[in-house]
């Protein structure tokens, strides 16, 4: 218990330091991850010191982190926007994040066929799908993918009908990687660390 009450003291400070600190839990929904965090913040030593502050605490030394994605933001080329647009979280439910790679021939098209395709790809998603946020980051030279993706929802499924329209565009089939897929539902970072032992389950007798 003590363990847990200094890791969600570490979070809970930091939460008011960052632009946003949200706990997610994927317990019993990947084998691999139970928990992770969504850090947006405009320093980039807040991660490092983040970093420090959880290694510190007795938890630490049960967690693992099997992975970890750095992204940043700019104006995206494919819209009108010239200035890179802010991450506000809308406090939706669930997060749907993964990190995304294009192939190389998508890079060897022209210019106006890559917007005709980001088009399309754009309007599905802003007209047939309203209520799914996408919070697209960019990780070009200082991760291993080239973008991050983030995409808050009310429903999973909700998502998943999102990606089944998608795979019909021209645009997805110069996808190359867009896994692992993590789909975490957002709770207080003490529920997230009560589900690692079960804690959340028990009734007193």
């Amino acid at each position: 218990m003590a363990g847990k009450d200094a890791f969600a003291e570490v979070v809970e400070d930091w939460a008011g330091r960052m632009t946003a600190l949200r706990a997610y839990t994927v317990a019993g929904v990947r084998p691999d991850t139970d928990f992770f965090l969504w850090k947006i913040t405009e320093r980039y030593e807040d991660l490092g010191q983040l970093g420090a502050a959880l290694n510190g605490t007795p938890l630490a030394g049960w967690l693992e982190t099997p992975y970890s994605y750095l992204a940043t933001t700019k104006a995206s080329q494919y819209t009108q926007a010239r200035k890179p647009r802010k991450i506000v979280p809308r406090g939706q439910p669930y997060l749907v994040v993964y990190p995304f790679v294009k192939t190389r021939p998508w890079y060897a098209l022209s210019e106006e066929q890559r917007q005709e395709a980001m088009d399309e790809h754009i309007r599905i998603g802003r007209e047939e799908f309203p209520g799914i946020t996408n919070h697209t980051t960019y990780s070009f030279g200082i991760d291993d993918q080239e973008f991050m993706t983030a995409f808050e929802c009310d429903e999973p499924a909700d998502f998943m009908h999102l990606m089944l329209r998608l795979r019909d565009t021209e645009a997805s089939s110069y996808t190359q990687r867009d896994t692992p897929i993590f789909v975490g539902q957002h709770v207080p970072i003490r529920a997230a660390l009560d589900a690692l032992d079960g804690a959340q389950s028990r009734v007193e007798a």
